[in-house]
């Protein structure tokens, strides 16, 4: 009798718990495409293509390494359109006696892996997913008791369980934190910045492009120009190569922006990561490794290990802990839609319409880009923040639920009052102008608060202070941001909250609200 084991499209890895001891004579692995997780949310054409391509290859690999592997192609007559539909087929194809699969990253996923036991007639092992460090109940445990659930804490405990960049017990360097030395503005011309490898669409690719501009050609983004890795071998290329030319320097630059320059110094590892094409702990281990050899110093490689064992495995415990109303949240109570040009990029703003252009062009923009840009206005405008969240969900190659929505409804819209960021992550153009050369490039002045001319970053994020002062208003981290407002004469403020209401009024005339 065969054991039957789905893999998702996230679980793309020979090492996933679901094939740990399983013996590849009496194994079949199931792989599925389905329209019920294409089609949930519109998501961007290059990451439906990278993860359908990603996955066909990673079957090849599994083929190639012995394993028998079913496989259900989105354009198969008789594909069932959903995970639950192709297991009950595959049981009934192979008469599997048992079914064996690693946990979902999702709740919607979850709940339907949980159906499975009183559905088939068939025993269902889930088996914990081993690609994270911190569990679910790891998590729980941690948080239980806590007021406030910090992550630099929880980063500092994360540390001390991997002993990553740790000395006798003490973090290296003296400290745990080295987030002050990463933010220097975007440089000036003569600095080398590297660029991201470039891979070319291999048959298995072209087909699958080929099938997604057949069935999605209306998603947002463009598939011209797709160079996304799709192997277990193309991520480990990108891996050697920001290690080699990127890392040294991603400290320095990791929160800055260049026009034209789409990457900078980051990695763009997080769909390899995400997907399970790389093992996040290798990575830090590696970056570790290099910072001990002499050549990336520490705040680069501190500050890259933070985003590993410190946000991504924060975010999932928020995720897991909050539960599946999590997405419902609105602690600002902001309900606006999201200006049309969101999937168009044709925006006068040259900063937005930076950030948003290289999104729909390559499904990806680093995080200041979504923070402090598209996300900082949508927080200004007073966007409803499960539209924020649908618009990252769809539109970026990394972004599955567990780490894009508390990073979006928690940190950038501050839609659950404080248990993500501990403030508004909101700016006026002048933190914009600070960080890019973005400001230099645009038809609006980033020094003028009121007038055709100004930019309408400053005036909505007064405005934004001014209207949010009873939720905000006793938050320590807002009290420099209040004083100044309070400072403002009368005039001043009138002024400034009219140029801010013209602008929204604008905004929501033009009638070019969503996709």
């Amino acid at each position: 009798m065969k054991t039957l084991v789905p893999i998702l499209g996230d679980q793309l890895s020979p090492q996933i718990s679901s094939l740990a001891g399983a013996d590849p004579a009496r194994t079949v692995v199931l792989m599925m495409e389905v329209a019920e997780e294409t089609g949930y949310v519109r998501h961007h054409k290059q990451k439906l293509a990278y993860i359908l391509s990603a996955m066909r290859h990673h079957a090849a690999a599994l083929r190639e390494a012995g394993w028998t592997v079913d496989y259900v192609a989105l354009d198969d007559p008789e594909n069932g359109g959903s995970f639950t539909a192709e297991v009950a087929r595959a049981l009934d194809r192979h008469d599997a006696a048992r079914i064996v699969v690693t946990e979902a990253g999702e709740w919607r996923v979850a709940a339907m892996l949980e159906s499975w036991a009183t559905r088939f007639d068939v025993p269902v092992d889930v088996r914990i997913d081993d690609r994270f460090l911190c569990t679910h109940a790891d998590f729980a445990a941690w948080a239980d008791g806590r007021s406030q659930l910090t992550m630099e804490f929880f980063y500092r405990d994360m540390r001390r369980r991997t002993g990553l960049l740790m000395t006798g017990g003490k973090p290296e360097g003296g400290q745990w934190n080295f987030d002050k030395e990463n933010r220097k503005p975007a440089p000036g011309g003569g600095l080398f910045v590297p660029k991201a490898l470039a891979f070319k669409p291999d048959a298995i690719t072209r087909d699958v492009i080929a099938l997604v501009e057949r069935r999605f050609g209306n998603h947002p983004g463009s598939l011209d120009g797709f160079a996304w890795g799709v192997t277990a071998a193309d991520a480990e290329a990108q891996a050697a190569h920001f290690f080699a030319e990127a890392l040294p320097k991603f400290g320095d630059y990791e929160d800055a922006m260049l026009t034209g320059e789409r990457h900078l110094w980051h990695s763009i590892l997080s769909p390899y990561i995400n997907a399970c094409l790389l093992d996040p702990l290798d990575l830090c281990r590696r970056a570790e490794a290099e910072y001990r050899a002499g050549r990336a110093p520490l705040n680069a490689v501190e500050g890259y290990i933070r985003q590993i064992i410190g946000w991504r495995e924060f975010m999932r415990g928020i995720y897991w802990r909050e539960g599946p109303d999590y997405v419902t949240r609105n602690f600002l109570r902001h309900d606006r839609a999201l200006p049309g040009w969101y999937w168009t990029g044709d925006t006068d703003m040259h900063c937005l319409r930076e950030a948003i252009g290289q999104t729909l062009a390559t499904a990806h923009a680093h995080h200041i880009q979504r923070l402090m840009v598209t996300g900082n206005f949508a927080l200004l405008i007073g966007a409803d923040p499960a539209a924020v969240h649908r618009w990252y969900l769809e539109v970026y190659v990394d972004a599955y639920e567990w780490v894009e929505l508390p990073n979006t409804l928690g940190m950038s819209q501050f839609g659950d009052g404080g248990l993500v960021g501990t403030k508004p992550y909101v700016s006026s153009g002048a933190y914009i102008d600070r960080m890019s050369d973005y400001c230099g490039h645009c038809r609006y002045d980033v020094k003028k608060r009121i007038g055709a001319d100004a930019c309408p970053f400053n005036a909505l994020y007064w405005d934004f202070i001014a209207r949010h002062e009873g939720r905000l208003g006793d938050n320590p981290r807002m009290r420099m941001p209040y004083r100044t407002w309070s400072r403002m004469s009368e005039q001043d403020r009138a002024a400034t909250r009219a140029q801010a209401d013209g602008f929204l009024r604008s905004l929501d005339a033009s009638g070019d609200t969503g996709y």
